[in-house]
C-alpha cells in the first residue's frame, strides 16, 4: 500500500464515520421524541460531534488536495470550521440550557450551512479533476446547496429568536437544509467508499 493510499483510506473511514455519526444523531432525536430525555442531550452531543467529524474530513481533504485550487480550499477550510464552531455552540447552547432548542437550532443549522458551503466548494473543485467520479461530485454539489439554505436562520440568531409558539418565514426556508443534510450523510458514506477503493 503506498501513501498516497494509504492516507485516502484514512480519509475514507473518516468520512463514513462523519456519516454514521450523523445518523446515530438522528435515531437518537427520533428516540427522544419517542421516549424523551436522555436521548435529547446524546443527540445534541452526537450532533456536536458528527459536526467534529466533518471539520476533520475537511481537513483531511484540505491537506491532500490543496494544490488543486489552492485559493477555493483555503476558503473552503475557513468555512468548514466556522461551521464545526457554530454546530458546536448550538449543542454547549441547549446542553447547557443557557438557550431554548429553537435558538440552539438555529445555530445548528448555521454550521451546518456553513459545512454546505465547504461541500460545495471541494465538490466544484473536484469537477476539474478525475480523482472523484462525477456522479459523486454532483451529489456533494446537490448537498452543499440545499444546505446552504441554512444560513436563512441569521436573522433568528441575530435577533435571539427562541419561541416555540410562533415560526418565522426564514424557518421554512431553513427545512431544506435538514434535506441537504440527509444527502450530506449518504454522500459522506459514498466518499468513503470511494477513497477506500483507491
Amino acid at each position: 500500500m503506498t501513501a498516497n493510499s494509504s492516507s485516502s483510506a484514512i480519509t475514507g473511514r473518516m468520512a463514513i464515520t462523519t456519516g454514521f455519526a450523523y445518523i446515530l444523531a438522528a435515531i437518537l432525536l427520533i428516540i427522544f421524541f419517542a421516549v424523551g430525555q436522555p436521548f435529547g442531550t446524546l443527540n445534541d452531543i452526537f450532533n456536536g460531534l458528527a459536526g467534529i467529524f466533518s471539520g476533520i474530513l475537511a481537513w483531511m481533504l484540505f491537506v491532500e488536495h490543496r494544490t488543486t485550487s489552492p485559493s477555493l480550499f483555503r476558503v473552503g477550510i475557513v468555512l468548514a470550521w466556522v461551521g464545526v464552531i457554530t454546530v458546536v455552540i448550538g449543542s454547549v447552547l441547549v446542553i447547557s440550557q443557557i438557550t431554548g432548542w429553537v435558538l440552539a437550532g438555529l445555530y445548528s443549522s448555521a454550521g451546518s450551512a456553513l459545512i454546505g458551503l465547504w461541500v460545495l466548494v471541494f465538490s466544484y473543485s473536484m469537477l476539474k479533476n478525475n480523482f472523484l467520479n462525477r456522479n459523486l461530485n454532483i451529489w456533494g454539489l446537490v448537498a452543499g446547496a440545499l444546505m446552504v439554505t441554512g444560513l436563512a436562520v441569521l436573522p433568528g440568531i441575530f435577533s435571539g429568536f427562541d419561541s416555540e409558539t410562533t415560526v418565522p418565514w426564514y424557518l421554512y426556508i431553513a427545512g431544506l437544509n435538514a434535506l441537504g443534510g440527509i444527502i450530506y450523510i449518504i454522500w459522506c458514506i459514498r466518499l468513503g467508499r470511494a477513497l477506500l477503493r483507491k
